[in-house]
């Protein structure tokens, strides 16, 4: 079939997108040195006909971290790393945001520095969590996560600044956007539900104050980008490394709202249920998300271009992110064009090691077998 509404240019807030096939982030950890490098570089340049890449998540900052060999955003080098990965995009006609990450509880002492407990909303292990460190002898892996400790009120505003210094890296890099990743249960997502947050100061409690802190990181990032170019990441309902919510819907209805008012470019909304999407929100959520958001809306989760299109034509959503399928489909929207077959990922291969996996995917080019 012809994906035509697929294929239409819109924009994100100031920035023009030439298709509606977004590159959703995602965790690839090919970091070692927390630096992005050559691999990098190959790896987003070959995916430039997204109409937007977002970037993998990107650490904010030493303390934000719970997995290694994932890339981060607080150094000179980690800066230098990331402008030669933009160049790459933008030399082939690509725009690119960058995702900014805190995983807060969702680390261990082994990822800290010198070995201080991660930090969270409260003292409340997430259980079954599992963050991926290296052990003494060398090799990595996953590994329960450890009890946090709860944030002094006082230590909020140094974790708004960690997130706005990440953004000015992030513009001095070259990025055309970024994005707040409030989502998969992670720390901003932590602050805003009811079984993650149990503080008593006006950071906790009601709706408004357990926004209080998302809010704040996105007003910071705010005002080194502008609106325009800045996007944020939610994934109501989730439940995810132990979080749970009590109100999930007015969470995200409030959200909407209060992003609305700031103008904010887009609300990227992941489905939390990968195997399907669709079941996890209630009938009419998508209509009233539209009705109380005034920017654009990205819907990421186990989408084909066909459900991507039929979203995009009921004027549901604005775009559609896709992570698995990038993966392997450096040339995705290409393939979406012209009813194309996909490549098949190998699973082995999504985290860690080198090319193999990662650049080395066929693009489509007749015979099906062109590299980037």
């Amino acid at each position: 079939m012809a994906y035509e509404t697929l294929f239409t240019p819109t924009n994100l807030g100031s920035l023009s997108i030439p298709n509606r096939v977004i590159m959703a982030p995602l965790t690839r950890s090919r970091t070692p040195d927390s630096v992005p490098g050559k691999m990098q570089e190959a790896y987003y340049g070959q995916r430039a006909g997204s109409g937007l890449i977002i970037s993998e998540a990107t650490n904010i900052s030493p303390t934000a971290r719970g997995y290694v060999y994932t890339p981060g955003i607080w150094t000179d080098a980690q800066e230098a790393g990331w402008k030669g990965v933009v160049n790459a995009v933008h030399a082939k006609g690509g725009r690119m945001a960058l995702q900014l990450w805190h995983v807060g509880r969702v680390s261990h002492e082994m990822v800290q520095p010198d070995g201080q407990q991660p930090v969270a909303p409260s003292a409340l292990k997430g259980e079954g969590a599992q963050c991926f460190v290296e052990f003494e002898d060398g090799t990595a892996g996953q590994h329960p996560t450890s009890t946090p400790r709860a944030l002094e009120t006082d230590e909020i505003p140094g974790i708004v600044e960690d997130y706005r210094q990440a953004a000015e890296r992030a513009k001095r890099a070259g990025f055309d956007m970024v994005e707040v990743h409030a989502a998969n249960a992670y720390l901003l997502n932590q602050f805003l539900a009811t079984g993650t947050n149990k503080r008593t100061d006006q950071y906790g409690g009601s709706l408004e104050n357990r926004a209080r802190f998302p809010l704040e990181v996105v007003d910071a990032v705010i005002d080194v980008f502008g609106a325009d170019r800045v996007g944020i990441r939610m994934t109501p309902f989730i439940e995810l490394f132990g979080l749970t919510d009590d109100e999930p819907e007015a969470m995200a209805f409030y959200m909407a709202e209060q992003l609305s008012k700031r103008g904010l470019a887009y609300l990227h909304l992941n489905e939390p249920n990968w195997a399907g999407g669709d079941i996890t929100f209630p009938d009419g959520f998508r209509e009233q998300m539209r009705e109380r958001f005034s920017g654009s809306l990205i819907y990421c989760g186990n989408y084909d271009a066909e459900r991507a299109e039929k979203r995009i034509s009921e004027n549901t959503t604005d775009a559609v992110a896709f992570g698995r399928p990038y993966i392997a489909n450096p040339d995705l929207p290409e393939r979406f064009r012209v009813n194309a077959p996909l490549t098949e990922p190998n699973h082995e291969t999504f985290y860690g090691g080198d090319e193999k996996g990662y650049t080395d995917y066929p693009f489509m080019d007749n015979g099906y077998d062109r590299k980037g």
